[in-house]
């Protein structure tokens, strides 16, 4: 296995492992198990705990970044984007009842090396931003910037939510049970 190989399965084995079981779970010895290597290659990647952490949010938020570049000039309206965005959180339950990795993180934010408190901060900016650009597709008029924005937070808080109510009943349908009544109730596209 190539070095490039390696430190990509080190960082998906990590990914999968944290949003299953949190940040605090990273073992590098563990892990250099499950990818079949020494604890010192792991070492060599990523020299901290904190380097690792950092990495996979940062590219967990850079793949979130491109799946939602996409969503709106692919589909027009906003119900269709929205769906699709909600899509990705439930994907995770859907994969052994995992969580969004920064979602997870943010439950051990005193924990957390500052270079990965950085990354988690910049992947909710970056999802808040998003759902606040798609609503602004309704109403783009800029005296509404700030309630639009206040909205966004709302809706991710809400998808975050429904995303950890689901897990803790190990049960998908219940995520979508909640989006449901956020949709019915008005409260996201």
């Amino acid at each position: 296995m190539s070095a490039t190989d390696t430190r990509e399965k080190i960082m998906s084995v990590a990914r999968k492992t944290v949003q299953a079981h949190g940040y605090s779970a990273l073992s590098f010895r563990d892990l250099a198990a499950e990818v079949g290597i020494k604890s010192a290659s792991v070492h060599y990647h990523f020299p901290t705990k904190g380097d690792l952490g950092a990495a996979i949010a940062r590219r967990y938020t850079e793949d979130g970044i491109a799946y939602i570049g996409e969503l709106i000039a692919n589909y027009k309206d906003q119900r269709s984007c929205m769906k699709k965005y909600t899509d990705i959180f439930r994907a995770a339950l859907v994969d052994d009842n995992r969580m969004c990795l920064c979602g997870i993180m943010s439950a051990e934010r005193e924990d957390l090396p500052p270079e990965v408190s950085v990354e988690v901060d910049r992947f909710h900016e970056v999802n808040i931003d998003w759902v606040a650009s798609l609503l602004s597709l309704e109403d783009p008029d800029p005296k509404h910037k700030k309630a639009i924005r206040h909205r966004a937070l709302g809706i991710f808080a809400a998808i975050g939510g429904a995303q950890l109510l689901a897990r803790g009943q190990n049960n998908v349908a219940v995520y979508d049970e909640v989006l449901d009544s956020y949709r019915a109730a008005g409260l996201m596209p």
